[in-house]
């Protein structure tokens, strides 16, 4: 039961501090579309999806206006498209791509996420013919969002993969150099990745997932800086146990509102992501908060022990809170997306490489980086080995989405809008990784691997 308190302090949360719900995804199994004719396969999808997420965005709306809390997003999540498709023999899986647009837009979700591959030990056919169709199916969708993971801690890193995701994201990035290379902003590369994140461009819906499932993604960086800054001079125990009873209020939210959504819709709920997602808006930013625990900018040194903190305590948070947190659940640090972080990366006081030293204690990655448009396929895909080596050694999930911006150079911009924000050019290192890429295979797990 939720008490007055509890209710007027959410109130509070959502007029004054950015509190939402950042997305309702509904996850949706494809596994029964599969067939070697691929035309039949493609209207089984549309047929699919357009049946099961009919009221998904009126459900959201009706919601919205209950509850007075906004929804940003309503999405959905597919089954990873290379393992329907593979049952074919087309070469290029755009048309399935272009389905999913079309399946999208009759329903009026943001988002669909699901045209990925998993390929962290090895290439089927068919993953291999997806992860080749990608550039071009984000060059000519608005709403598609591609994932691949090409490493796991059970099985290492692909290294064929990840110089195979260079090129694909070098690739992307020039069909959509007239928009910034926004196809970039829907491509994430994964190690480890989740088979229940709500949140785009990676989510998928995993094939141990139900037939179809609704997951929740919530926000709130607003909320927790808010709280940091009630804590004044409060030593970290007193930092930690606030952030962590804020968490525990915003993923309750966050839960009854996706048992509700379920509930309506009639399909089971799944989890709760409670990663708090920033926003280009003034107030909802995740580097504010590690500024308001007493760094003068975010990047300084300390930021990645206030990063620590901050995810830990999300994460506690959230886990008193509900037995259903999933995801990826933390914090996440777009550059883009992020206020905070767009004028740390300005003033000089983010680099990529401090960017990468915090993804080992956040929850994903390198995420929403603009870099030279002339940047070289093999720094791209020494970028995503830095970045899988991290999450394969700590049994973490880590990502990169990256956006080699054409035309471009150190101290540009690239400008996407909505909650894609705009990003500053940043430098990359200047040395090169080639001989390091291409040597190819796979790169061994590490012993604790063999925690069986």
């Amino acid at each position: 039961m939720f008490t007055i308190q509890e209710i007027i302090e959410t109130i509070k949360m959502v007029q004054e501090e950015n509190l939402d719900i950042r997305t309702i995804t509904m996850g949706i199994s494809l596994l029964e579309c599969a067939h070697e004719n691929n035309k039949i396969a493609c209207t089984k999808i549309y047929d699919k999806i357009t049946r099961l997420a009919s009221r998904l965005v009126p459900v959201g709306e009706e919601l919205e206006r209950e509850f007075g809390i906004p929804i940003v997003n309503k999405r959905i999540s597919v089954t990873p498209v290379s393992l329907i498709a593979g049952a074919s023999s087309l070469e290029d899986y755009l048309p399935y791509a272009l389905t999913m647009e079309r399946a999208a837009e009759e329903v009026g979700v943001n988002f669909i996420g699901g045209f990925s591959a998993l390929v962290h030990k090895g290439y089927t056919e068919g993953d291999r013919r997806l992860i080749n169709s990608i550039p071009q199916a984000l060059a000519e969708t608005e709403r598609v969002c591609a994932s691949v993971n090409v490493a796991t801690t059970k099985t290492g890193i692909n290294m064929d993969a990840v110089f195979h995701m260079g090129r694909v994201i070098k690739e992307t990035a020039e069909l959509t150099a007239d928009r910034d290379g926004l196809g970039c902003a829907k491509l994430v590369v994964f190690a480890n990745v989740p088979e229940d994140n709500p949140f785009m461009a990676g989510a998928f819906h995993g094939v141990g997932e139900p037939e179809c499932v609704i997951n929740t993604g919530v926000s709130g960086p607003g909320v927790v800086k808010k709280a940091v800054e009630r804590v004044g001079d409060g030593d970290f125990g007193l930092l930690a146990e606030t952030i962590k009873k804020t968490a525990f209020k915003i993923t309750r939210m966050g839960e009854l509102v996706g048992r509700e959504a379920a509930r309506r819709l009639n399909v089971p709920f799944g989890i709760v992501d409670i990663s708090l997602a920033p926003t280009p808006a003034v107030g909802d930013s995740v580097a504010e908060i590690l500024e308001a625990m007493g760094l003068e900018r975010c990047g300084s040194h300390g930021t990645t022990a206030a990063l620590a903190l901050l995810n830990d305590a999300v994460k506690k948070g959230g886990a008193m809170a509900s037995s259903y947190v999933g995801g990826l659940s933390g914090a996440f640090i777009p550059v883009s997306e992020d206020e905070g972080m767009i004028r740390a990366a300005s003033e000089g006081a983010l680099s990529l490489e401090k960017l990468e030293a915090m993804t080992s204690v956040c929850s994903v990655g390198l995420d929403m980086i603009a870099v030279p448009g002339d940047t070289p396929v093999e720094t791209i895909a020494a970028i995503i080995a830095d970045e899988a080596a991290i999450g394969v050694v700590n049994q973490k999930t880590t990502a990169v989405r990256i956006i080699p911006a054409f035309g471009k150079t150190v101290g540009d911009y690239v400008e996407f809008g909505g909650l894609l924000g705009r990003a500053p050019v940043m430098a990359v290192n200047k040395f090169s990784a080639e001989d390091f890429i291409k040597r190819g295979g796979r790169i061994p797990a590490p012993v604790n691997s063999l925690g069986n």
